[in-house]
């Protein structure tokens, strides 16, 4: 009644001369249903009417109270008489929203939830007050999030919160038709926060409550808002619009696997028993004893599973496959004593048939898995990479494999995604030796005959500062990077030592004497080793991941590298909470450049997971065509030297809920995104109509036993030249036979 009378008062005595408009504020929360019920959803409504509802539907609707309001509280909620109702109804000349100062973000009374579940979405409550109180005009007057009270310039999560919330109230505007027309940020500085004292801040001026002068300094929330308004919003950035443009000819389309699927099940071909088939009694075949047919040979024909495989890969249109080898399957005991020779032959199999059908093999001698690394038992056992008799098991059984398979593979990774978040610094120095030597091995005796190329996949996901005005946070996002990728990169691809950042890192910590982690040192020769030890650059990227350096969420901050990890919630998010952010992969791809030289990139798997009952597989789609567009930035307008691309992964069996085949009741099903690639694979990119012709030579099929007659060219020149010459000598005999004859008859 107060308000009304105010308004009242304002509307006859002061709005023709001032022009001004008046309202009240009202705070509300979001609730959403516990389950889809019609009683859940009845309660959540409850929820509004008795918070929001109260005072906004006598206001903007009929001048009284919700009916559940009145229907729950009877007598101990007031009744407006006929003329109070007339009296306050339409008491606003727009909706003031108050949302997240006071009600919302766990400071509701929890009987106002009714039992529902309170949610930060903005957008659906305006959308709600949109439909409720009759399209009304909304002045957001208060909206905010909040930080840590520790927290004090770089205010990441406030920034990515607000964030959220602008762009959701601009969706409302764009996309549900809600009238919005202002927007207003809580708050100006930090101060008391009521209940909450100064155990958090939620101003965009920090202000020290123990100094004296009590100086405001701005935070990053502050450069970010004035950005914001500055662009009215979030117009599109012209770095983030998709090109046109087709890859190089050759250019490496492929699809991952980290294991194929084994099955040396013999066919029954190779069985060379006898069978009679009783045809009167059991229907069944009958061995007959001591009758045995003659043996023949194994071939790759028998392996069924090949077949299949091949199949669904042709499918896809892919040239390139990359799988990984199982080293403890191959050589269980880890050494050349005892050899899964049937294993090695259904490899050798499945890599000649992928070159029958143009596709290239790409394979991995070895990819850590959880259980025992994916190492023979007896090297696990013992200490797996931290024992140095590690490395020259691995010498061995890469010189068995490049013996084995080498003239049907001619693409080699070392080590597939070596996980630096499992390993520890003695164990990555081993590594990077057993990877030198490898490459070593294979440049000095197998590079000539086989004419291949070998080099490391490492995991790369790009990290980058969650404020990016702030020079500290900038600071930890290159950290992470040299601990993440320069670590094994830097040896290798770099000057063959480890990252200085690392070194001088580590060196603080351990003075300080809350660690001790020892860095190895490489002595002048393994440097030597192990700098240059590549061929090509590849890497497996995945997401992209914000990094801090104020201490904000206890449970995502690492106290070793002194880093707090950020989430900007307005990213797309998979199931699994994987960010999917394209733009991240042309950043690393650049950044490889920068640090690395102008060296031949692959990205060998880029992948997302979904949702197994999304029947359109949309997350996917525009996974695969916004990184591809993204990689094609970095060929196009970066210069990057990149070869290939490669998809994660094959399919659901292999890989649950990241194949582009689904995997259900023993059949395959291509999904939509398997389609999208194959067309991506097929245009070579993103033509466009102003895209110039690329007219690539036709490839031919390599023939992995046509080996012995190129190394023998000489001798097949030789052969050939007596086999025409006798041809020749035939020809002139026969002729001058035949006059001979001629001349005597």
């Amino acid at each position: 009644q107060a308000h009304a009378k105010v308004w009242h008062l304002y509307n006859d005595h002061f709005r023709p001369a001032q022009r001004g408009k008046v309202s009240i504020a009202l705070s509300s929360h979001w609730i959403k249903p516990q389950h889809m019920t019609e009683k859940n959803i009845k309660e959540c409504q409850k929820s509004l009417d008795f918070v929001l509802g109260w005072f906004a539907k006598p206001i903007f609707i009929d001048g009284d109270y919700p009916e559940s309001m009145k229907s729950s509280l009877s007598s101990l909620l007031p009744e407006f008489s006929e003329a109070e109702k007339k009296y306050i109804k339409g008491t606003a000349d727009f909706f003031a929203l108050s949302f997240g100062a006071t009600l919302s973000f766990q400071l509701l009374d929890s009987h106002m939830k009714f039992q529902q579940l309170e949610s930060i979405s903005l957008r659906q409550l305006l959308y709600w007050i949109n439909s409720e109180y009759n399209n009304p005009q909304i002045f957001i007057v208060e909206n905010s999030w909040f930080v840590s009270g520790t927290t004090k310039k770089d205010d990441a999560k406030y920034i990515y919160y607000l964030k959220k919330f602008v762009m959701e109230t601009l969706k409302a505007i764009r996309y549900d038709g809600v009238n919005v027309f202002g927007y207003t940020v809580w708050s100006l500085l930090d101060g008391f926060e009521w209940h909450r004292g100064y155990s958090i801040r939620r101003g965009l001026f920090y202000v020290d409550f123990q100094s004296h002068d009590k100086k405001l300094i701005p935070k990053s929330s502050v450069l970010f808002y004035q950005k914001l308004i500055e662009k009215n919003g979030f117009p599109p950035l012209p770095e983030n619009q998709p090109i046109e443009g087709i890859f190089p000819c050759g250019f490496a389309w492929g699809i991952v696997d980290n294991y194929i699927q084994v099955d040396t099940t013999p066919a029954q071909f190779l069985d060379s028993s006898v069978y009679v088939w009783d045809v009167h009694q059991t229907k069944k075949l009958i061995k007959v004893d001591g009758v045995y047919a003659s043996k023949r040979k194994r071939h790759c024909v028998d392996f069924a599973a090949i077949r299949l495989q091949i199949s669904l890969l042709q499918e896809m249109h892919v040239t390139h496959f990359h799988f990984s080898l199982k080293w403890s399957l191959i050589l269980p005991l880890g050494n050349l004593s005892l050899i899964n020779h049937t294993l090695v032959h259904y490899y050798q199999c499945f890599a000649s048939e992928l070159l029958r059908v143009n596709i290239t093999p790409v394979v991995a001698l070895w990819q850590p898995m959880i259980e025992n690394q994916e190492l023979p038992v007896s090297l696990a056992k013992y200490g797996a990479w931290e024992n140095t008799e590690t490395v020259q098991a691995f010498v061995e059984y890469a010189r068995f494999c490049f013996t084995s398979l080498g003239d049907h593979v001619k693409f080699w990774i070392t080590m597939n995604e070596p996980s630096v978040k499992n390993l520890t610094y003695t164990a990555g120095h081993n590594l990077l030796k057993a990877h030198a030597k490898v490459w070593h091995l294979y440049d000095k005796e197998f590079r000539r005959s086989q004419k291949g190329k070998i080099s490391i996949a490492l995991q790369a996901d790009w990290v980058e500062p969650a404020c990016p005005f702030s020079r500290n946070d900038q600071e930890v996002a290159d950290r992470i990077l040299e601990f993440d990728i320069g670590w094994l990169a830097e040896p290798i691809f770099g000057n063959g030592d480890y990252p200085e950042v690392m070194r001088a890192w580590l060196h603080r910590i351990n003075s300080v004497d809350l660690y001790n982690f020892h860095l190895p040192y490489f002595s002048e020769d393994e440097k030597k080793l192990i700098q240059g030890s590549f061929d090509f650059f590849a890497l497996s990227h995945y997401t992209t991941t914000l990094v801090g350096s104020e201490k904000e969420d206890a449970v995502k901050y690492d106290h070793y590298l002194e880093v707090q990890m950020i989430n900007d919630i307005t990213w797309l998010h998979s199931p699994s909470r994987a960010a999917v952010v394209p733009w991240g992969l042309r950043k690393l791809l650049k950044w490889v450049k920068s640090k690395y030289g102008n060296v031949p990139i692959y990205v060998m798997a880029n992948g997302i997971d979904d949702d197994q009952n999304m029947v359109h597989d949309k997350l996917r789609v525009y996974y695969i065509q916004n990184y591809i567009n993204e990689a094609l930035k970095a060929y196009t307008l970066d210069d990057v030297n990149l070869q290939g691309y490669f998809v994660y992964s094959f399919n659901d069996k292999t890989a649950p809920k990241y194949g582009l085949y689904s995997y259900v009741a023993n059949q395959y099903e291509p999904k939509p995104s398997l389609k999208h690639y194959r067309e991506i694979i097929g245009n070579n990119g993103f033509p466009g109509p102003e895209t110039p012709e690329l007219l690539c030579p036709e490839e031919v099929a390599s023939c992995p036993k046509c080996h012995l007659f190129r190394t023998r060219k000489s001798l097949l020149a030789f052969i050939s030249f007596i086999f025409v010459a006798f041809i020749v000598t035939i020809f002139f005999i026969t002729y001058y036979s035949k006059r001979v004859e001629r001349r005597y008859k």
